[in-house]
């Protein structure tokens, strides 16, 4: 696991004499996700950068970036080739040799044997810049599910790339302002779908998509999607042992490690299964890591504990107390645009708690995008089918009125009949926005400067939801959801926060649940298997039915929650308190402080209506501080 950084000017644009300083410090601002060692290539107007964590052959001969035995090609690569033995042993019998045993000598064998074909060969996760000396060219790609980020910028002829935006802002010739429309992304999302970024002149390149460039021009496109139009017709049963032994291989192949190797452990089906499938096919006690809370209603300790002695784990714990106040600041540093998802904070410490002990770290996530395993699926499943029961132009004249008629009486009876009028008035894929969007228009007008919603008054933020929603070619409501957020909250939230909380502590993370393989096998499940009734990710707790106690396998869902009501009032209070009373922060460039400061003052009474908007607007200016003061 490792960072990379880079970029290719034109040979005419002044500064060459200088490309080696700004690479050091691309490197250096990635530190954190290499330390074992670094290293530059320069070559006139292309330049790269590579940081490494070593974890396959840790020899000085894995370091990069790394020059093909042809000299045609050099390699920068951040992520883990799975099945690179495999490959090495195919393109050794076509008589290719080998400097190294590393995966990236693999990577670097098969682009020169396929080119851009190689992608469809590769089981991992992966973002890779490959320069081709002979044609002028820069390749770049970034893994099927978005694993491992990809950022980079193209002005005015001038092209670079990197890991995180800390290292492209190393560069002096990027100047960065804030994008107003993603500024609104953020604020309803908790984070920046991509390919957007906070900025204007920076982007993500999507999960699934690679890159060409030749300096003056950029081409993208897409080399791999999932397909839930396949329908997997075999029997139930047949379904569950198919998808068992796929994961279990899939664990298999992350197991492998020239390093110390563990695993996250909440107690839930998906980090256990992983565990037990672990603990089978490992002769030595899996190494697990988990986190808890003071607060019993957040905390999953004592489940996770159960699980780790019905395997016989090298368990561990930490709680998280009252050094919120202390450790956020840094924390949030490490998110280079805002970042709102609470659970950053247990995810950085059980990330630090399992670096103490290896190096490698095996994670559940995936599972619940996958199998359908968020209530909120249950939910929605439900207000669609109370949809589909009245005809459009009913649900379009009668119900706004029954929502506002609702919204008039006093009582939580009347709130969430309200709401679910409302629901029921617009589309399924509005409503799944709604459903996902954490930062409620209404609050958002009320807060806004002129500025802002001069700015943002025509864009419709929803939209991101919607085109992902409308794109799979499938009229089953639940698959078209579960694309949704496979393409948005998967890659934009879960997975930027594990890459930069586990990076941020030199820990790599696997996730066998996001395996290609299981994911197309995933697609391909009926719906039905996978939300039965009020039983979700039904067809994975069959699959493990043998593996996990009953227990483990239907206790209720907690997520990776957090006290953040409690934080606000008690451990945060005093930080956030000085951020919302200043009038000359970064907020007062978008927001009315002192209808921020009456939220506030609401929450500190006691009304928790608004704990994510006020947490969102914190780590927005936690972020401002960081980056842009």
């Amino acid at each position: 696991m490792c960072g990379i950084a880079g970029f290719f000017r034109n040979s005419g644009t002044p500064g060459h004499s200088e490309h080696r300083s700004w690479l050091e410090k691309m490197g250096d601002a990635i530190y954190h996700r290499g330390p074992d060692s670094g290293g530059v290539y320069l070559d006139g107007g292309i330049g790269l950068v590579h940081r490494r964590l070593s974890i396959i052959d840790l020899s000085s001969a894995g370091n990069q970036p790394m020059e093909s035995i042809s000299g045609r090609y050099v390699i920068c690569f951040n992520g883990e080739i799975y099945n690179f033995r495999e490959l090495r042993d195919a393109l050794e019998k076509e008589g290719v040799g080998f400097r190294t045993h590393t995966d990236t000598e693999v990577l670097l064998a098969l682009y020169e044997r396929y080119g851009e074909r190689c992608l469809e060969l590769i089981n991992g996760m992966f973002a890779i810049a490959i320069w081709d000396k002979e044609n002028g060219e820069l390749f770049l790609a970034r893994d099927r599910l978005g694993k491992k980020p990809l950022y980079y910028f193209h002005v005015n002829g001038q092209f670079g790339f990197a890991s995180e935006i800390k290292a492209l802002k190393c560069v002096p010739f990027l100047k960065t302002n804030i994008r107003m429309d993603a500024l609104k992304d953020f604020f309803a999302y908790q984070y920046v779908p991509d390919p957007k970024t906070i900025y204007q002149e920076i982007h993500k390149l999507p999960p699934g998509y690679l890159a060409k460039t030749d300096g003056e021009t950029v081409h993208i496109k897409q080399y791999w999607d999932v397909d839930f139009t396949r329908a997997n017709e075999a029997g139930p049963e047949q379904i569950q042992d198919e998808l068992y032994d796929l994961v279990e291989d899939s664990v298999r192949l992350r197991m492998v490690s020239d390093v110390p190797l563990g695993a996250f452990l909440s107690g839930g089906i998906d980090s256990s299964a992983i565990v037990g499938l672990m603990a089978k096919n490992s002769n030595q006690p899996i190494t697990t890591c988990s986190i808890g809370f003071d607060s019993k209603k957040f905390d999953e300790v004592e489940f996770a504990k159960k699980v780790a002695t019905q395997f016989g784990t090298d368990h561990h714990e930490f709680t998280v107390r009252d050094d919120i106040a202390d450790n956020l600041v840094p924390i949030a540093r490490f998110f280079d645009e805002p970042f709102a998802d609470p659970s950053f904070v247990p995810t950085f410490f059980v990330s630090e708690l399992a670096r103490k002990q290896v190096t490698v770290a095996l994670a559940g996530d995936g599972g619940d995008e996958n199998f359908a395993g968020y209530t909120k699926y249950r939910t929605d499943q439900i207000e669609n089918r109370l949809r589909n029961l009245f005809p459009g132009w009913m649900r379009n004249a009668l119900f706004p009125s029954l929502a506002r008629m609702a919204g008039a009486f006093n009582g939580s009876i009347a709130g969430k009949a309200s709401s679910l009028m409302s629901t029921l008035a617009i589309g399924p894929d509005e409503a799944f926005f709604r459903t996902n969007c954490f930062f409620r228009e209404s609050v958002w007008e009320w807060l806004i400067n002129d500025r802002v919603r001069r700015e943002t008054s025509d864009y419709d933020v929803s939209k991101i939801t919607s085109d992902f929603y409308n794109t799979p070619d499938t009229d089953d409501h639940l698959s078209r959801v579960l694309y949704t957020d496979i393409k948005t909250y998967l890659p934009g939230d879960i997975l930027v926060k594990v890459d930069r909380m586990s990076m941020a502590n030199s820990l790599e993370t696997r996730a066998p649940l996001l395996d290609y393989r299981v994911v197309e096998y995933a697609a391909a499940i009926p719906s039905r298997l996978k939300l039965c009734g009020k039983d979700k990710k039904h067809i994975l707790k069959k699959a493990f039915s043998g593996l996990l106690t009953e227990e483990t396998l239907y206790r209720k869902k907690m997520g990776f929650s957090v006290p953040l009501a409690d934080w606000l009032r008690h451990q945060l209070r005093e930080l956030a308190d000085a951020i919302f009373r200043n009038r000359e922060g970064g907020l007062s460039e978008f927001f009315d402080m002192k209808k921020v400061f009456e939220l506030w003052q609401r929450h500190l009474n006691g009304d928790d209506r608004y704990t994510q908007e006020l947490w969102s607007l914190l780590v927005f200016e936690l972020w401002f501080i960081a980056y842009e003061s």
